[in-house]
């Protein structure tokens, strides 16, 4: 599923990287604790997040996730999104809470398995 195809769901707002929302997302991951997504996110994943700072790019990129969704209406560090763009990251944001726009991505991404 492409992520323009889950943008709707989510009630998802695009902070950077419009030209990405071709990419494929897999699966999804909900954590705030960084350690825990680099052990344990797949590539091509959303990320969903209430973290806003700069070094969840870095995560992003290192594991190859398609997006980051920041949940709860968090608003990202302008310094997020300069990174985000500079690494070709969408940053979506939801004011959906994280449990509800992960329920929504499951039952989305769930269909195709």
């Amino acid at each position: 599923m492409k992520l323009t195809d889950i943008m709707k769901e989510l009630e998802a707002e695009v902070k950077c990287c419009e030209q990405h929302l071709n990419r494929e997302v897999t699966w999804c991951y909900c954590s705030d604790l960084l350690s825990d997504v680099m052990a344990n996110a797949s590539k091509d994943s959303v990320w969903i997040t209430l973290q806003t700072h700069p070094n969840i790019v870095a995560v992003a990129s290192l594991i190859g996730l398609s997006a980051i969704l920041i949940s709860r209406g968090a608003v990202p560090d302008p310094e997020t999104i300069e990174k985000a763009s500079q690494e070709n990251i969408p940053v979506l944001t939801t004011n959906l809470p994280t449990f509800e726009a992960a329920g929504r991505l499951y039952s989305l991404l769930s269909k195709q398995h």
